[in-house]
């Protein structure tokens, strides 16, 4: 079963899934907000997920930052349409910046490094890395 993972934003939600093995974290998707509950369901007739990880915005001194209230709404609702999904928080400080630098040193030209949408999905690569690595 695969492991997914979330960057949530109020503008876009990155998505990352690992393969069934476990072993590989790959970019799956951007979606608005609005969206996501119903992509989730689609994407679970088809595939089986163990456990979603969302990341945790916590600002430098590791308090809660200014969106972790919209954070602590996403959760609750995947609690409520997936119950039999855990739900796991992961501190995501540093991922947009590390996603940056990865996009930059990735070759791609200016206009796709200036993407958020692929900052957002790499970002949940790197929570889903980090997630991976920890356990």
């Amino acid at each position: 079963m695969r492991i997914m993972a979330f960057d949530y934003g109020t503008k876009r939600i990155g998505i990352a899934v690992t393969d069934p093995l476990q072993i590989i974290a790959t970019g799956l998707d951007t979606i608005h907000p609005i969206y996501i509950i119903d992509y989730l369901k689609k994407y679970l007739q088809t595939e089986q997920v163990e456990r979603f990880v969302v990341g945790e915005p916590k600002q430098m001194d590791n308090t809660p930052s200014q969106s972790a209230m919209h954070v602590k709404g996403f959760v609750t609702l995947l609690k409520k349409n997936f119950p039999e999904i855990p739900v796991e928080m992961l501190d995501e400080r540093f991922t947009s910046k590390m996603a940056s630098a990865v996009i930059a040193q990735s070759g791609m030209g200016k206009k796709a490094r200036q993407s958020k949408e692929l900052v957002d999905t790499v970002s949940a690569v790197i929570l889903l890395q980090s997630w991976m690595q920890k356990i």
